[in-house]
């Protein structure tokens, strides 16, 4: 038994952009709809994102199609037409924003200060050093050095070992005691 060939529609869901086009400038309703499921979810996430509101945003993208629908003649290029639309629902959200009520003046906005440059963070990251700082003074000398250079210089073991003149596993011993009396130490900046 042999398969029906594909309908109109299956075939309009592979056309392309600039296809689509020409025949909706034909008045093709069922091709304004594939174009309209094609770059309608992008349209919507746009708008959302400039207006903040999924309401707006849907009644943004609806009139954006109908504009489109009117003035899709004009579009010189078929191909284009993702951009026309896109273009379309950027201005339809300006228009939207500038009618709403309540207008801010931008003079009178100060804009909020990142988190990890708000002074309770400065002051936070102050008190951490300090409290690290201290820590680091209360090692012994060799667990101390060890510590600042594999974790300040980024040294490596060999490098470390190579340094102070000492085997590898010392290093290694130093840097296990060093961290786990900083971690004990620090523990209260967890």
């Amino acid at each position: 038994m042999n398969a029906a060939p594909p309908g109109p529609r299956i075939a309009l869901a592979d056309a392309s952009d600039s296809t689509l086009t020409a025949r909706i400038v034909d008045g093709d309703v069922a091709a304004f709809e594939v174009l309209a499921r094609r770059h309608g979810g992008l349209m919507r996430a746009y708008a959302q994102r400039l207006l903040g509101s999924n309401a707006e945003s849907d009644d943004v993208v609806q009139d954006a199609f109908v504009l489109a629908w009117q003035k899709i003649g004009d579009l010189a290029d078929g191909a284009s037409v993702r951009s026309w639309l896109m273009r379309i629902v950027t201005t339809k959200s300006i228009d939207r924003i500038r009618a709403r009520k309540q207008h801010a003046d931008i003079d009178d906005w100060d804009a909020p200060t990142p988190s990890n440059q708000s002074p309770e963070h400065r002051v936070e990251v102050s008190l951490q050093m300090d409290a690290l700082s201290s820590a680091l003074a209360r090692l012994p000398e060799n667990q101390r050095r060890c510590w600042i250079m594999k974790e300040v210089g980024g040294s490596s073991y060999d490098e470390i070992a190579a340094d102070l003149d000492v085997p590898v596993s010392t290093v290694r011993g130093q840097l296990a005691r060093a961290r786990q009396t900083l971690m004990s130490e620090m523990e209260a900046w967890r």
